[in-house]
Parts: structure tokens; C-alpha cells; sequence
């Protein structure tokens, strides 16, 4: 009983002085390789993917403002819009959208637009600029979200673009007859694997938050269409004097 007790005792001796040893080792590694050595050591392809990287904080940020649903479809119109649809006014229809900017505004603008040129409602003929103004806005906002793609996609590239140049840096240094000196390999073979570890930290997040927004907007888009076909039947049965098809 006594031997099992010792052999325990320097079995915790030995875990507490490799977790010692190995914090060192930790904290000696985090003081010799510094951010600024690794953006060093990656060579020139951390430049642009250091602007990529800025590029997509950018976008993650003004995605993230500009797609809330609130600020789209905007829910606070909502027992105005329908007020005014039934009194069938539509200027003060038009003004509402003019004075508050937003996805749902545009596009139902554009509907009331066709029966203010004809002061005949036709539901075909208002869908059909409904569709077509929705389709246009659909391009417009996507624009923000393709960006993340782009920089999801181009990154990664980069980084390999890093890493052939810092291999070509490699093989030039064992021509040249560095082969016994691994520190003039170290920096060409740094370059290497920093830059593709690089490319691939900010390549992950941009197509996450690419497919996360895309998503969201393709859904905030049925929603649209959803309330825009409820304000042009509010409108259509409504009772008013001028002619509808």
C-alpha cells in the first residue's frame, strides 16, 4: 500500500513538472514568434491578405447593419400602408415611400407607380413592376454579399500564390548550397506555411458569413413579396371609383 502511495506521489510529481515544462516551453515560443514576426516571416503576400482581412470586417460589419429585417421591410409602415391602401390614395402611398428609403418602399412604389400612370388598376400589370423592380433591388443588395465570396474565394489562392513563392525561395537557397544551414531554409519555408495558414483564417469566416447573410437576405426577400402581395389586395378589394381589371 505504501509503494502504491509513492508511485502515485511522483506520478503527480512528473504530470506537475511536464505541465511546468510545458507552459515554459509555451510562454518561451510566445515570446520568440510575435504577430509582427509572423506577418514579417510570411513575406509579401501578407499585404494583400492583410487588406482582405480588412476588407471583410468591413463587410461582415455594413452587412450586418444594412440587412436587418426591421430596416428592410420595414414593420412600422405596416398599419400605414394598409390605411392608406384601402382609401385607395396613391399619392400619399407614393410620398410614404418617397420620405422612408428601404427595400419593400422601393419596390411597392414601383407598383403604385404603374396604376398612377394608367388610373387603372391592373394586378397583372402592377405584379409584373413589383417583379421586375424587386429583381433589380435583388441585385443591388447582393452586391455587399458577393464581395465575401470573393474575398472567400480569392484568398486561399493568395495564400498558395505565398506558398509557391516561398517553396521557389526554398529551392533556390538548396541551389545555391544551403542545404546543411536549416536557418536559411527557415525563412522561405516560413513564408510557405504562413501564408496558406493565413489565407485559410480569413478564406473560412468570409464564406460562413457569405452563406449566412445570403440566406437571410433570400429569406427577407419572400417575406417582401409575401406583404407586397397583401397591400396590393387590400387595395384591390377595396371600394373606390377608379377601374381595375
Amino acid at each position: 500500500m505504501i509503494k502504491l502511495e509513492k508511485i502515485f506521489f511522483i506520478y503527480i510529481l512528473l504530470s506537475f513538472s511536464n505541465l511546468v515544462f510545458a507552459q515554459d516551453l509555451n510562454s518561451t515560443i510566445e515570446k520568440t514568434i510575435s504577430l509582427g514576426d509572423l506577418i514579417m516571416q510570411g513575406g509579401w503576400a501578407m499585404y494583400p491578405l492583410g487588406l482582405f482581412s480588412l476588407a471583410l470586417f468591413y463587410f461582415i460589419i455594413r452587412n450586418i447593419l444594412i440587412f436587418r429585417e426591421k430596416n428592410l421591410l420595414r414593420p412600422d409602415l405596416k398599419d400605414e400602408i394598409e390605411l392608406l391602401m384601402r382609401n385607395r390614395d396613391i399619392s400619399g402611398i407614393r410620398n410614404l415611400c418617397a420620405n422612408n428609403d428601404s427595400l419593400i418602399t422601393i419596390v411597392l412604389d414601383a407598383g403604385m407607380e404603374r396604376v398612377s400612370e394608367e388610373h387603372l388598376f391592373d394586378s397583372q400589370y402592377v405584379m409584373e413592376a413589383v417583379e421586375e423592380m424587386g429583381n433589380e433591388q435583388l441585385v443591388t443588395f447582393m452586391k455587399s454579399i458577393n464581395y465575401l465570396s470573393i474575398i472567400g474565394g480569392t484568398a486561399p489562392m493568395l495564400g498558395l500564390l505565398g506558398t509557391v513563392s516561398g517553396m521557389i525561395k526554398s529551392f533556390s537557397i538548396i541551389s545555391q548550397g544551403g542545404m546543411g544551414d536549416p536557418s536559411k531554409l527557415a525563412g522561405s519555408i516560413g513564408e510557405a506555411l504562413v501564408t496558406t495558414a493565413t489565407g485559410l483564417v480569413i478564406a473560412i469566416p468570409a464564406m460562413i458569413a457569405y452563406f449566412v447573410f445570403k440566406n437571410n437576405f433570400i429569406k427577407t426577400m419572400s417575406s417582401m413579396g409575401r406583404l407586397i402581395g397583401h397591400y396590393i389586395n387590400i387595395y384591390r378589394f377595396s371600394n373606390s371609383n377608379i377601374g381595375e381589371k
